[in-house]
């Protein structure tokens, strides 16, 4: 990640958490576990921040993402982890079969190292 980006991410972050405490504290999202939920919003952002976009982030980062968003959802009543744990699943495989169909390279370290000879 540069470095200029950095205070972008961090300020983004202290907002997000700040609005999660404001929405707790008067009432209108109680009990949710919003270091939980945040912290994998928060990781998949970091990930696609530091290795980019590749066949393996295309799949991790939008499956953090809905597992975040699942995860407020479960806590607030809305989905039942019957359907929640199924649906990640889902979309788990529908994520893996389309980074597969794509045109996006696969990850550096997943690629062999080539002999360099000078």
């Amino acid at each position: 990640m540069r470095s200029k980006h950095k205070p972008i991410l961090i300020a983004l972050c202290l907002i997000a958490l700040g609005t999660a405490w404001l929405l707790n504290n008067i009432g209108v999202m109680p009990g949710v576990n919003w270091i939980w939920t945040l912290s994998l919003a928060a990781v998949a952002l970091v990930i696609l921040a530091a290795a980019g976009l590749d066949k393996v982030t295309a799949v991790v980062v939008p499956l953090l993402m809905l597992a975040s968003i699942a995860s407020v959802l479960r806590q607030t009543g809305k989905l039942s982890s019957n359907y929640e744990i199924p649906g990640l699943v889902i979309a788990a495989g529908v994520l893996i079969l389309l980074s597969h169909l794509s045109p996006l390279p696969p990850p550096s370290w997943l690629m062999p190292e080539t002999d360099q000879k000078s």
